[in-house]
């Protein structure tokens, strides 16, 4: 739909993109019209992706940053279809000297957790996305991940920092059953499917499907230890300045699976920061709807390139098939 307002926007029959606060755009959907949201929000004060007052990457502590966040939830709260899920990447995040405390992890995903409660969201589950420690210890230089640091002095060493998705649930009965017939074929992720399994590939009995039985067993475990990080849209052209150690799309391989789990086809799928649109260009790729909302123009502008190089591409298979 066409929302005034707004700096700029992308409306077609299969996705909605808007260049704006998700504070302001969201309030002009319909309630209950939305089958599954996901998104990384901004990690508190971790980031400053633009110098807007409407970014909540410019708050200056977590708790200034969850006062603006707390805006958000119940407008996903009043959209999300009863009995639907909201899922939410996130991290631990880095406590540094220069803001005045001892280094150390903040909890940023307990109090995710506690904001979505708070607004009667059921806290659905969580899941552990591994994180190699080395590439972290190179790109950061975390002194808690250096070697040196571990014949020095041990004390202070620590885990390298996994990400998580934390799923939360609207209360309710699900009017639209997510229905899985057929059970899953596809596979998201860098581990193979066993050899064996393949003569299982079309199987009418999902209850004898050992091929999609194996692929459930990986999703449904709590940490997902194959996703491929440097699968991601493209982005470089959205970068403004020294953006290039902000922007971090989000996995697709990631994506994929919560798609996969919780959202049904021709669902609406949300994303109140859509970022370069990695989670748009995955619902609709998957059959969806999607609906992004993105405060910085040039990631918004990023965000329809990807999605039209999207069409570009179905249109090239739709004549290969013909």
């Amino acid at each position: 739909m066409v929302i005034t307002g707004v700096k700029d926007q992308k409306i077609t029959d299969e996705y909605c993109l808007y260049c704006g606060d998700c504070c302001d755009v969201l309030p002009a959907l319909e309630s209950e019209s939305i089958g599954f949201s996901v998104f990384s929000p901004p990690f508190a004060s971790l980031y400053s992706y633009t110098d807007e007052d409407a970014d909540m990457g410019n708050s200056r502590s977590p708790k200034e940053f969850f006062e603006h966040f707390s805006f958000l939830i119940p407008e996903l709260f009043r959209l999300l279809m009863p009995g639907r899920v909201v899922a939410v990447h996130c991290m631990d995040l880095p406590v540094f000297k220069r803001d005045e405390e001892e280094i150390g992890i903040y909890d940023f995903p307990g109090d995710l957790v506690r904001a979505f409660r708070k607004q009667g969201f059921v806290f659905h589950s969580r899941f552990c996305i591994w994180k190699d420690p080395l590439i972290a210890a190179v790109r950061t230089r975390a002194i808690g991940l250096a070697h040196k640091q571990l014949v020095k002095d041990s004390s202070v060493c620590r885990t390298g920092i996994a990400d998580y998705i934390l799923a939360f649930r609207k209360p309710g009965q699900n009017p639209k059953p997510i229905r899985n017939e057929n059970s899953l074929s596809e596979y998201y992720g860098l581990r193979e499917i066993p050899r064996e399994l393949n003569r299982y590939v079309g199987w009418g009995d999902p209850k004898t499907n050992k091929r999609a039985h194996w692929i459930w067993q990986q999703y449904a475990s709590p940490v997902w230890f194959d996703i491929d990080q440097t699968n991601v849209l493209p982005y470089k052209k959205a970068r403004e300045g020294d953006d290039e150690k902000h922007i971090c799309p989000l996995q697709i391989q990631v994506i994929e699976r919560c798609i996969a789990l919780w959202s049904a086809k021709d669902d609406v799928v949300l994303t109140p920061f859509m970022g370069v649109g990695s989670e748009v260009y995955v619902a609709v790729k998957n059959g969806r709807k999607g609906i992004g909302v993105e405060l910085k123009r040039s990631y918004f502008k990023q965000a329809v390139r990807n999605l039209e190089s999207l069409k570009y591409k179905q249109q090239v298979q739709k004549g290969f098939d013909l």
